[in-house]
């Protein structure tokens, strides 16, 4: 679902990612964590086609990303850390919006929206303007506009940030049905608890550079997620 071979990006003479390559088939849930810096977010930007990339190649669906671009944003979702939305539009005019870019007929948008932002209790301030709503709300909005065109992957940059616990709890079932249902998603997550119980597969970054990927229970053994973690930080250091 993605493949991502021998990925690097530069800024300057700095290696923000560094030779990584990382292979995320349909159905799982793979997380990606690392401590501020160490080159996720050039990652998830460099697979849905936001940043360009130095050396190496991103396949999403079997599509490259460097060649058609465009068909493989049609396969994709992606949710940044800090969703960048129109705030003078109100919340139904976005996801409107959002459904036409896609392509999402009058019946399944309106059934899709419905069911996902009831979901969330963000039905009740679609009318009202993006502007007014918190954090939380623009999150919920990401993620009701990620799930409408029913992507075959799904990529979130710290998707859990500023929602609160019962719309946490959602998401991760949204994502674990996505899944279920032959998708995929690849998320960055400074949660660890979180990684821990949800993801089928984890990747560790430190500097740009993968330290361990691999299966949830292979990656982390007899010990918690965060023990294995700071333990590599510390023997990478």
């Amino acid at each position: 679902m993605l493949k991502i071979e021998h990925l690097t990006k530069r800024y300057g003479d700095k290696k923000a990612v560094d030779d990584l390559s990382l292979h995320i088939q349909p159905g799982e849930i793979y997380g990606f964590i690392g401590h501020n810096g160490a080159g996720k977010t050039t990652t998830l930007k460099s697979c849905v086609g936001i940043l360009r990339f130095d050396e190496g190649e991103i396949y999403i669906d079997g599509v490259s990303i460097k060649r058609d671009p465009l068909e493989c944003k049609r396969r994709l979702a992606f949710i940044p850390d800090n969703p960048d939305l129109y705030d003078f539009m109100t919340g139904i005019q976005y996801l409107n919006f959002v459904s036409d870019i896609y392509g999402v007929d009058a019946g399944a948008r309106q059934e899709r929206i419905h069911k996902y932002a009831s979901m969330l209790e963000l039905e009740g301030d679609l009318a009202q303007p993006v502007s007014a709503y918190s954090h939380g709300m623009k999150q919920k909005l990401a993620v009701v506009s990620a799930w409408l065109h029913t992507p075959r992957l799904i990529i979130m940059d710290e998707p859990f940030v500023g929602l609160d616990p019962m719309a946490s709890h959602l998401l991760k079932g949204l994502m674990r049905e996505h899944c279920d249902n032959g998708g995929a998603i690849f998320f960055s997550t400074h949660v660890l608890e979180v990684a821990e119980k949800l993801c089928d597969k984890i990747a560790i970054i430190k500097e740009g550079k993968l330290i361990v990927s691999g299966p949830m229970d292979e990656v982390k053994g007899n010990s918690s997620l965060e023990s294995v973690f700071l333990e590599l930080e510390e023997n990478n250091a």
